[in-house]
């Protein structure tokens, strides 16, 4: 086995936003005067350069803008960088390219230019359509804005649109949560990522805790919602990712797959297979954008870079393949770790017995008890 039958894929870091959530814990950093667009697109371009031989003679299958606020960057600056990766790496002719933003209006406006550009899916930030809860979470935008947003975009030509969509929102009820739900389900997104607020270490909200729903709420909101996206004709094929048919994520099926991926920018992670031993090397540049754009073009860009042990591969595997609704198959976890299945398989029978696992068809997957308590089922490869 080698690394060429493991997908590729391009993660890029743009880390600048109009402002910092309090609840946000991604390396993004609120705008001072002008963004250095051009020495950062050349940076970005550099870092990979640098990592080109990691990716061997793979293609790519996916690209995925992330921030930070990308939408921010003007379709020069993305359309050089684009122009750029495309010249160093080839990229298979059905490659999905993402692009996150914000549904404020100097964003908004340069959707169609995005499309022009070949970005082909829009990620749109939207949290809540509510203006007191947007408030609470710190967003630039409205709720009759983000509507417009949705309509800009497809007026643009978006046909795989996202929405972000959180609950469990400060001094949110239930009745609150699901009106933001069926707001979201009138504008008939192609895929909506719905996923509970969490305080996260290093942040405002972590610092200043502000009140939540409590659990048995969270629960009641989190049933009631799940009825109503399976109504509405959205799949469930990860945790917090619901999609209409062919419209599942790519970039992120290839992470919850345990694919390969490279990673530039600021504060980016990357995951590369070695071909020669099937050892495993996780990555990450360094996060203060300033001293990147410095040292992109050196090894002085590198974070840090971690070996993933061989006692750590069957955690690592399962914490991603377990959180899809089609697990995974005893052949993909050999090719995707290089390890024999019967490291795992008593364990995993343990599990199947215990009825936290279910087999069907050759795959391995959470039993709807198990989705629920996949910390639970992960402690057992601890």
């Amino acid at each position: 086995m080698t690394s060429r039958l493991i997908p590729l894929s391009l993660y890029v870091h743009l880390p600048w936003c109009l402002r910092k959530c309090p609840y946000c814990d991604f390396n993004s950093h609120a705008v001072r005067g002008e963004i250095p667009e051009s020495s950062y697109v050349d940076a970005l371009l550099a870092d990979l350069d640098q990592d080109l031989a990691l990716a061997g003679d793979r293609p790519l299958i996916s690209i995925f803008i992330g921030g930070g606020t990308p939408s921010l960057f003007s379709p020069p600056a993305l359309e050089r960088l684009l122009r750029g990766i495309g010249e160093r790496i080839a990229w298979t002719p059905e490659i999905e390219i993402t692009l996150e933003a914000n549904p404020g209006t100097v964003e908004s406006d340069r959707f169609a230019a995005f499309r022009a550009l070949g970005i082909n899916r829009l990620s749109l930030g939207v949290q809540s359509f509510q203006d007191d809860k947007l408030k609470r979470l710190g967003r630039i935008h409205d709720g009759g804005e983000a509507i417009r947003a949705v309509e800009i975009a497809r007026r643009a030509g978006f046909s795989n649109l996202n929405l972000d969509l959180m609950f469990g929102l400060p001094g949110q009820s239930v009745a609150d949560a699901l009106v933001d739900l069926e707001t979201a389900l009138a504008l008939h997104p192609d895929h909506l990522s719905w996923y509970q607020l969490t305080l996260e270490p290093n942040t405002l909200f972590a610092k200043y805790p502000p009140p939540l729903p409590e659990d048995e709420q969270l629960w009641e909101i989190q049933c009631a919602g799940l009825e109503k996206l399976a109504e509405a004709g959205f799949e469930r094929y990860e945790i917090s990712a619901h999609a209409r048919n062919g419209k599942r994520c790519r970039h992120n099926l290839n992470y919850w797959r345990f694919g390969d991926y490279l990673g530039i920018g600021a504060g980016a992670h990357g995951k590369i297979t070695d071909p020669s031993d099937e050892t495993i090397l996780r990555y990450w540049k360094i996060r203060h954008p300033e001293h990147y754009i410095e040292k992109a073009s050196t090894d002085a860009r590198l974070g840090g870079w971690q070996p993933v042990g061989e006692t750590e591969k069957p955690l690592e595997f399962l914490m991603n393949t377990l959180r899809l609704r089609e697990g995974f198959t005893p052949a993909r976890f050999e090719s995707r770790t290089g390890m024999d299945y019967r490291t795992i398989a008593a364990r995993i029978e343990d599990l199947i017995a215990e009825g936290w696992l279910v087999r069907e068809g050759g795959a391995v997957r959470c039993s709807e008890r198990g989705w629920n308590f996949l910390d639970s089922i992960l402690g057992r490869f601890a």
